[in-house]
């Protein structure tokens, strides 16, 4: 999915203003009293394997841009809670969050092999049940939550190993859906061919840490600890460091893409966002009908691959206008062609929507105002 500079500038109350990528946060997976993956022996363990590569991109990075700041949600082998890996990218307002893991699969002599990148959102074949697919990586990996105390009371009764948790998150926007997809799409290029060679492709899956971070973020699966050959791979220097080469040639990608360029700017999480609740939203008005133009204001409240009718009830009685950008689409209510109006509108929309936020769109391009 290309997409254009133009589609990436922010404005802020006057002229285009651009930024910068500044801060990324790398989270190896699992950690201390939780090991992850177990190779067949029981001598390499996921949450040792995942550091490394971790390490190994952090160093990458530093050394390329010395004017990124690059923060690791653990730097040794230290158990980290789910929601705490998410509070550190969101308190350091991260512009990119990489979770790095290895898969695996039980009872099977070698079974399936390869990397795969996922970004936040339900299952989407059309053919199948979101509980199927990737549900089962799904549940081993925000199955850490059980590992923390009082994670019932923490999580406010979410439980990863019921379907039903999961229907609070596929209600939930996201509103850095994009910009996710387009380090995903990075990610699955640089990777293809290398260490591990089979690309699984990119999928949007309900990962609890994606959920919980307010920026674009990724989850990598870089292999299959109960694969021989992708075990081989994971369990040598070598086959580490191409990982996390493949890896940092992603984030270069990503970054000169992003720098004075992109659509969204980090904000700090509402206490709204905070909580695991769907609220009823408050039907704005417009004093009058929005006049078809090239520019328009409007809350930003969704951007998906799927096409919405008027009516639905994610929006809650609103009615939308949208714009279309390679394979998906951008979703905006409380429209106006006067900006006064449009923020008005929004006030009351983000009590509702809180991942949204006010846009220009002009010729069918959407700007964040800051």
């Amino acid at each position: 999915m290309a997409i254009s500079s133009a589609a990436f500038q922010v404005y802020g109350q006057g002229s285009p203003s651009p930024i910068k990528l500044t801060t990324v946060v790398i989270d190896p997976g699992h950690g201390g009293k939780d090991a992850g993956c177990i190779s067949p022996s029981g001598k390499t363990m996921e949450k040792t394997v995942v550091l490394d590569i971790a390490k190994r991109l952090s160093g990458k990075i530093s050394t390329a841009y010395p004017d990124v700041k690059v923060i690791m949600t653990r730097k040794d082998d230290k158990f980290v809670e789910l929601q705490g890996r998410a509070d550190i990218a969101n308190r350091n307002k991260a512009n990119l969050f990489i979770s790095i893991h290895i898969n695996s699969v039980d009872g099977k002599r070698s079974g399936p092999n390869g990397y795969s990148v996922h970004i936040l959102g339900q299952y989407t074949s059309r053919n199948k049940d979101l509980y199927a697919g990737n549900m089962d990586v799904v549940r081993r990996e925000n199955a850490v939550i059980t590992m923390e105390d009082n994670y019932t009371t923490k999580y406010e009764g979410f439980n990863p190993n019921d379907p039903e948790s999961y229907i609070f998150m596929n209600l939930m926007q996201n509103a850095f859906l994009e910009q996710s997809f387009k380090f995903a799409q990075f990610v699955d290029r640089e990777m293809k061919g290398g260490a591990i060679k089979n690309s699984r492709g990119i999928s949007q899956d309900p990962f609890y840490v994606l959920w919980r971070t307010a920026m674009p973020a990724v989850l990598v699966e870089c292999g299959f600890m109960s694969n021989p050959a992708d075990r081989e791979v994971l369990i040598t220097e070598k086959g580490r460091d191409k990982i996390a080469s493949d890896l940092f040639d992603a984030f270069k990608a990503y970054k000169k893409e992003y720098d004075g360029s992109v659509t969204t700017t980090v904000r700090e999480q509402t206490p709204e966002a905070d909580t695991i609740k769907v609220e009823q939203s408050a039907k704005v008005e417009t004093s009058a009908p929005v006049v078809e133009s090239d520019i328009f204001y409007g809350t930003q409240v969704l951007v998906s691959s799927k096409e919405m009718k008027q009516g639905d009830p994610f929006f809650k009685g609103n009615e939308f206008k949208s714009s279309r950008n390679g394979k998906l689409f951008k979703y905006y209510v409380g429209c106006s062609n006067n900006l006064e109006e449009a923020k008005a509108n929004y006030e009351l929309l983000k009590k509702s929507f809180p991942d949204s936020f006010l846009v220009k769109v002009e010729n069918g391009i959407s700007a964040r105002f800051q």
